[in-house]
């Protein structure tokens, strides 16, 4: 599997020598955040010249952007929240032509008021998944607009909390432009009681179809996510699910240091 990582993992003075420090440690792709242009990650106002200069910086580089990172949260219990992050969406989306993508990740938010990666039990009410069919249902608009697929996360803090719910969610819409970014440490999050390998499984077997994306990060036995490697997903097990499924994308690898990078890459490169 091709290998790629976020953009905010080499912290440079520019974006230049950022691109220039992702090819140089291996890797030809990457998650684009707008942070690193010194925009908000959410943005409301993208200059067209600030996402052409991106784009020549990873084209020269030969460095693929396999997403742009678009989440916010969809349920925040204040509306006008759920709005601001709505325009940022738009603003990426109108974008991503520019910096040569077709994809942006999402998360289905939380109804947690100050921290989105923080389960809260408003989560699991009637309310909350109609406001969250009503913010994909906008989301899904911007992206027939502008020729993007949203790719959600199944994340255990958020409403689509496993791979059960993150198919419902796909079922409701049926829509060709909503599709998953698979989380191999979400999904054995979602349930820390099973084998990790029999959790994957069944992940694959309800998403499989529809991943466009991967992240590749680790978690703990305890639950705290960690480094690709360093903790209790059976990556060679993954990959191979990876291989059944079709998925054919690169994997990106993200929560991790520089310092991190050579063991994620081993444990994330299949064995001979």
């Amino acid at each position: 599997m091709k290998l790629g990582i976020f953009d905010t993992v080499f912290p440079r003075p520019t974006f230049a020598e950022t691109i220039a420090a992702i090819k140089d440690a291996g890797f030809s792709f990457i998650q684009f955040d707008y942070a690193t242009l010194g925009l908000d990650s959410m943005p409301t106002s993208i200059p067209d010249d600030l996402a052409q200069a991106s784009w020549c910086e990873t084209n020269s580089r030969r460095v693929h952007v396999a997403a742009v990172g678009g989440t916010y949260n969809m349920i925040h219990p204040d509306p006008e929240i759920r709005a601001q992050g709505l325009l940022a969406l738009e603003a990426i989306a109108r974008s991503c032509k520019e910096i040569d993508t077709a994809i942006i990740t999402l998360s289905t938010g939380t109804r947690d008021a100050e921290n989105m990666w923080r389960r809260h039990p408003d989560n699991d009410t009637p309310e909350a998944w109609d406001d969250l069919l009503a913010a994909i249902d906008a989301a899904l608009a911007i992206a027939d607009r502008h020729e993007v697929t949203l790719a959600f996360e199944p994340e255990p803090a958020n409403v689509a909390k496993n791979a059960i719910v993150a198919r419902k969610l796909l079922d409701h819409f049926a829509h060709p432009r909503l599709k998953i970014c698979f989380d191999a440490a979400n999904i054995v999050a979602s349930d820390l009681t099973r084998d990790p390998a029999v959790v994957l499984d069944e992940a694959f077997a309800l998403l499989g179809a529809d991943i466009v994306t991967a992240h590749g990060k680790d978690i703990s036995a305890e639950g705290r996510f960690c480094p690709a490697g360093t903790g209790i997903v059976p990556w060679q097990h993954c990959l191979q699910k990876f291989t059944e499924v079709g998925y054919q994308g690169p994997l990106v690898l993200h929560s991790l240091t520089e310092e991190d990078v050579p063991t994620a890459i081993r444990a994330t490169t299949p064995s001979a």
